[in-house]
């Protein structure tokens, strides 16, 4: 970080964090490979040189970062370790680490990952034909088509499954394809984008994928105000009235919402990925404050107070950083479960708001700060703990897995 600007009324510290430490307490990631090892670093590099001299502005703005969007595709960042033809192919762990280091960056730039890649980019690949994805997955995978995930509505979040827009089949001048109205909300890219896979309830009542650019007449999108997380990405509220798609726009493979389902499952663990992140950004600056904080003459970290804090969220990370490691195994055996990956989620998000909660207080007045990085992580934590699901939803999940008895209705 460096030395910081003197606010009035504040006692700004000068601490250094341009040097992140190496947190594993436990080992848990000394047997990665090396190519697992050299994602990771070369995410941490792009984090503490691109990322963190620039993302407050951005945050404060509420201003996209455009420009590390570019950096992001020119690195091979933005796909989210979906695969994609003429790319490397990267293995969960590396998409873990990677998820995790972004994280601890920014949780806006990792959702903008997530959105390109882990959402609508993984749409297309796993559900699209080989034409769309001949004609999308590489040029996504570059940043040249920014795309968005368009399934929330305004009346249908956690209960996504009752989505009401329609796609009905029609002819227009000729051409065969689709007629699709409805609402949509909370969609990130889907303001600022170039298409936009839209969920929608065909006439066979079943969910489908279409790819709607976001020209097309009657696509009209709204940059969501007043957002207080997640600030450096914009999210929509998006009407769809009368708008008419070609028949080839169609993702082929999506035949009910348990495909949609497959999307939003193959997400959830790189939620959690991301929360470890996060945590991981809290400590570290918990840590390094405490240590030249000086008051009452002597440092924060020579408090038993502080030292039994410190103790608690290291405790609470590592635990964090075990599960995702053993789901993320699982998930590489393919033997991973939809309650496991929400065990994940559940956990992991609830976990980082301990610690930015812990670290904020710790910091004092100081806390509130955006050039401490705290207060900014605990906003985005807030979103990160709603989205691709709420901790009620992973709940009644998980319950459901533990009882044998379905509380959702």
């Amino acid at each position: 970080m460096g030395s910081m600007t003197q606010t009035p009324g504040v006692t700004a510290p000068d601490y250094d964090l341009t040097q992140p430490l190496d947190i594993d307490f436990a080992g848990v990631f000394a047997d990665i490979t090396e190519e697992e090892r050299a994602q990771q670093l070369a995410v941490r590099r792009f984090v503490q040189d691109e990322v963190l001299p620039v993302i407050d502005g951005y945050w404060e703005r509420y201003e996209v970062p455009m420009d590390l969007v570019k950096r992001m595709a020119e690195l091979d960042f933005l796909r989210d370790g979906v695969d994609v033809p003429g790319f490397p192919k990267i293995s969960k762990m590396a998409e873990g680490l990677s998820a995790m280091e972004m994280s601890r960056g920014d949780g806006s730039v990792t959702t903008i990952c997530g959105v390109q890649g882990g959402l609508a980019l993984r749409s297309i690949v796993m559900l699209g034909s080989d034409e769309q994805i001949e004609k999308y997955a590489g040029p996504m995978a570059r940043g040249e088509i920014l795309g968005a995930f368009a399934l929330t509505e305004p009346t249908h979040g956690s209960d996504s499954v009752g989505l009401e827009t329609s796609a009905v089949k029609e002819t227009r001048d000729g051409v065969e394809g689709y007629v699709i109205n409805g609402e949509k909300k909370w969609i990130g890219f889907g303001s600022i984008g170039d298409i936009s896979v839209v969920w929608a309830r065909g006439e066979d009542g079943q969910v489908h994928g279409y790819i709607v650019p976001q020209d097309t007449p009657g696509y009209r999108a709204t940059t969501i105000e007043g957002k207080l997380s997640l600030r450096a990405i914009h999210q929509a509220h998006i009407v769809l009235d009368d708008v008419f798609v070609p028949a080839d726009s169609l993702l082929p493979k999506s035949r009910s919402f348990k495909d949609t389902g497959r999307v939003l499952f193959a997400t959830r663990l790189g939620v959690a990925w991301g929360a470890v992140g996060q945590a991981i950004a809290c400590y570290e600056t918990a840590v390094a404050y405490s240590k030249q904080r000086v008051q009452f003459g002597r440092p924060l970290a020579a408090s038993q107070m502080v030292q039994e804090r410190l103790t608690k969220m290291l405790s609470i990370l590592t635990q964090m950083q075990l599960l995702v490691k053993q789901m993320t195994r699982l998930d590489e055996a393919e033997q991973l479960t939809g309650p496991q990956a929400s065990l994940a989620k559940y956990t992991c998000t609830r976990g980082a708001r301990e610690i930015a909660a812990i670290a904020r207080d710790l910091l004092g007045g100081n806390g509130i700060l955006l050039e401490n990085r705290v207060a900014r992580h605990f906003a985005d934590i807030e979103a990160l703990h709603t989205y691709e699901g709420t901790e009620s939803m992973q709940a009644l999940i998980i319950g459901r897995e533990i009882t044998g008895t379905s509380a959702f209705a």
